[in-house]
């Protein structure tokens, strides 16, 4: 696009902002109360796997819309890892172009419908926002306007695809298909780089597909997403393991001038108490992906999960959320959460432990397992906690919890789903032996480029770099890495 059709693009969106601004002074907007967005009834949606929240109407959204104050300083924007034009969208949906809005969510992040509804906004474009930063109010709902802008397009039938630039002949391969390999692969797709994804499982979009339950994010809106990459161009392979199927060296040999390892953080962490290898106790990570990518929860199947009737999970973070509310629905009587701080420490979304709350799941705070007990047939049947108090900041923040003598006593339980974190997937490190590995086995990178030490062709992103981390800050990095492979790939052709 050439600059005078920029110019005159921004002088057209300055003319209708200027006349929203007359429209509805300042001191209205900031009285109007945020919207609610409507929801499933907790002790009806516990038993179902349909969508917990609904999404807000037309009118709600360009009422919720109307509030946005326009800051002269948008600092939303910089409160959101990808750099949505927060502002732009929303007054998009204030004068009813809601395919409009989509286009700008669009033009930055490749997955708008999963970022509004799984991007935890409170923490990051919302607790930027002016009237949370400045006038100490409830901030304006970018979250529930961005799902909102996302799921018209897609409803409409007329989803946009964004502009890609002239084929300038680069050969990318993006390694793992979850939040980060798919914003790098979007990115890419729009510099006019030929992307191939390979992703090891047999199903395109990683976590987003096998860690998140349907009642979360619904599986119809990532295929959505992941078809307006197709449409851009980008290839994609499943069942494809680099470091095994072929390695990078392969991959070289093939014709591919860079690569961004985006492979994710796969291996569960376990707490190593007694007992712990006992017949139903599993891990967040294989108790989702059964359930949500491989139809386990269906009895006709070959090797279906054990569902349970007293179901613990153990943890206090968005994956332990997911891992107990799935068992509810699957018809455990008790589900609880064991959680070695307090509430206020969790670090899930306040959403998703208020959710929670009332869909009946028991929560059991200051409690750590310190042993599990089995039956005679080897299959868990209790485990013993132990009581903690808070006791002084660890290196996290967080008020270190600390064991409360002769406090112990028992939890009947059939099924134990453990969820105290993941470390990254060990397998592409292992092939390249030169990679810069910290000593929590992520890869080590240039923060600015997402370049890894002294392999100059290779990038690496999301949870291979940062540990387990939300969606949005992979996505962050894969948007960080594409621009890092276009510079690589323009100074290396320039030499």
């Amino acid at each position: 696009m050439s600059l005078d059709k920029e110019y005159l693009k921004e002088q057209r969106s300055l003319a209708w902002r200027d006349e929203l601004r007359k429209s509805m002074p300042a001191k209205e907007r900031t009285s109007r109360e945020r919207v609610s967005m409507p929801e499933q009834e907790p002790l009806v949606r516990n038993k179902n796997n349909e969508e917990v929240n609904l999404g807000l109407t037309e009118q709600m959204a360009i009422e919720e819309a109307r509030r946005c104050l326009d800051c002269v300083d948008p600092t939303c924007i910089s409160g959101c890892p990808v750099s949505i034009n927060i502002p732009s969208f929303i007054k998009h949906i204030e004068k009813s172009d809601f395919l409009g809005a989509a286009k700008v969510l669009k033009e930055t992040s490749a997955l708008p419908a999963v970022c509004g509804r799984v991007c935890p906004q409170e923490i990051q474009c919302e607790k930027a926002c002016f009237y949370t930063v400045k006038l100490n109010k409830t901030p304006v709902a970018i979250g529930h306007l961005e799902r909102f802008a996302a799921d018209f397009e897609q409803k409409s039938g007329s989803v946009s695809v964004p502009e890609i630039a002239p084929n300038n002949g680069f050969n990318v391969a993006v390694i793992g298909a979850g939040p980060a390999g798919l914003s790098a692969a979007g990115d890419l797709a729009k510099y006019g780089c030929n992307v191939t994804v390979f992703e090891a499982l047999h199903e395109i979009g990683g976590v987003l597909k096998y860690g998140i339950p349907e009642f979360r994010l619904p599986n119809s809106v990532v295929d959505v997403e992941i078809n307006s990459l197709k449409k851009m161009g980008v290839k994609f392979f499943t069942n494809f393991v680099v470091g095994s199927t072929a390695s990078i060296q392969d991959l070289r040999e093939e014709g591919f001038d860079a690569f961004f390892v985006s492979s994710g953080a796969g291996l569960p962490n376990f707490m190593g108490i007694p007992g712990e290898n006992y017949s139903g106790i599993m891990s967040s990570n294989e108790y989702l992906t059964r359930v949500n990518l491989m139809n386990a929860a269906q009895s006709d199947y070959d090797t279906p999960v054990f569902l349970g009737k007293h179901v613990a999970v153990i943890g206090g973070g968005n994956t332990a959320m997911d891992s107990v509310r799935t068992a509810k629905r699957l018809g455990a009587e008790k589900a609880m959460i064991v959680y070695r701080r307090t509430i206020e420490e969790m670090p899930a979304r306040v959403e998703e432990i208020y959710h929670a709350q009332a869909e009946d799941i028991e929560f059991f705070c200051l409690t750590n397992p310190i042993e599990y007990k089995a039956d005679e047939t080897g299959h868990v049947s209790s485990m013993t906690v132990q009581k903690m108090e808070l006791g002084e900041p660890d290196a996290s923040g967080r008020r270190r919890p600390v064991p409360m003598p002769n406090s112990e006593y028992e939890i009947p339980v059939d099924l134990v789903i453990v969820s105290v974190g993941v470390s990254p997937n060990p397998l592409v490190p292992k092939s390249l032996p030169e990679l810069v590995m910290s000593k929590w086995g992520t890869i080590e990178v240039d923060k600015e480029t997402m370049q890894a030490h002294n392999v100059p062709d290779v990038f690496a992103g999301g949870d291979i770099v940062r540990g387990g981390a939300t969606v949005i800050l992979a996505m962050g990095d894969g948007r960080k890495a594409a621009a890092g492979i276009m510079k690589y790939l323009k100074s290396k052709h320039t030499k």
